[in-house]
């Protein structure tokens, strides 16, 4: 089956219908040992050092990987992939735009659905059959994030891994839902820790560039027990409408919906800080003083450029930060 790559979470029910097999290019990338070098390759191709680390690394996954056709989202993720997409075409890929439209109107992203269905040579119907089968997979999954914040029987990094693997099911639905499986028949094992985290945060903001970030966390003695952009890959809706289920979104759109969404697991986990990650020269760094004056407990906001290791400065601030609330 083709392999199609995709820039960020899109529509995979509408890939897996037409045959092909999404690849989330971002996944990819940063779990590649090389990860720091394919920021420096497109680096040393001319990309500037003041774009982002994301972006270089998706132009260089592609590049090395091989993929030849790419669905990029041109409305809703990052600002820079229109430029970095051009580099791409350059080189002979070939780009599928797709956009989750800032006015968030039903209709205007229905369009945008049913042209990458005509796009890929699919149907509506075949679609809609795909999303009740990752709906299936997406469950278990929100299970999983169950398990983390009301058992605590799944770690931090597993939330985050699992949950940021339903962009793509790492590309095989059926093996990734029994590696789901395996990981809640270990977590049911367990019934409930016995260990209690000395304190309980919330991680907002893209996934974090960091390598280490959630083993370092838990060396502290805290547990996320929530991501919020991972979360929403796992589109954690009840809906059967394949158009409402990416409306009900919150990442592409303003920051207001993501807000919303924020007060209430900080409410609903009992949340007694966050963490902001903010991805350097991305323009949703501006949006954290919009979260600050709407969020009411303690924001600690880290930033990171290029994959690496947890800087010693980084280190200090979060230990700061656990030891104020504790």
């Amino acid at each position: 089956m083709k392999k199609i790559g995709i820039t960020t979470t899109i529509p995979a029910e509408v890939v897996f219908a037409a045959g092909c097999v999404p690849v989330d290019l971002n996944n990819v990338f940063i779990s590649s040992p090389d990860a720091a070098l394919l920021v420096a390759e497109a680096e040393y191709e001319g990309y500037p050092r003041n774009s982002c680390g994301w972006i270089k690394g998706i132009y260089s996954t592609v590049r090395k990987t091989g993929i030849d056709i790419v669905i990029a989202v041109v409305e809703g993720d990052c600002s820079q992939t229109q430029a970095m997409v051009e580099t791409l075409k350059m080189h002979g890929v070939e780009v599928i735009p797709f956009s989750f439209p800032y006015s968030r109107e039903r209709d205007l992203l229905r369009l945008q659905i049913e042209k990458l269905i005509e796009r890929l040579g699919t149907s509506w119907d075949e679609s809609v059959k795909w999303k009740h089968r990752l709906d299936a997979i997406r469950r278990k999954v929100w299970r999983l994030d169950e398990a983390t914040w009301r058992e605590g029987t799944i770690n931090s990094f597993e939330n985050h891994y699992y949950q940021v693997s339903c962009s793509d099911f790492k590309g095989d639905p059926d093996a990734f839902e029994a590696e789901v499986d395996s990981v809640l028949a270990r977590s049911d094992l367990k019934q409930t820790s016995s260990h209690k985290p000395k304190l309980r945060l919330g991680y907002i903001g893209v996934p974090p560039i960091f390598t280490d970030f959630y083993e370092y966390i838990e060396s502290l003695g805290v547990k996320i027990v929530w991501n919020e952009v991972q979360r929403q890959f796992t589109m954690p809706f009840e809906t059967q409408d394949l158009v409402e289920q990416y409306l009900l979104y919150t990442y592409p759109y303003d920051v207001f919906g993501r807000i919303e969404d924020i007060k209430r697991e900080i409410r609903r986990r009992n949340i007694a800080g966050l963490i902001h990650y903010t991805q350097s020269f991305c323009f949703r760094q501006i949006q954290d003083l919009i979260i600050r004056k709407h969020v009411d407990i303690p924001i600690l906001t880290i930033e990171g450029d290029a994959p690496a290791k947890l800087d010693a400065r980084s280190k200090i601030r979060i230990e700061s930060f656990v030891e104020m609330l504790t």
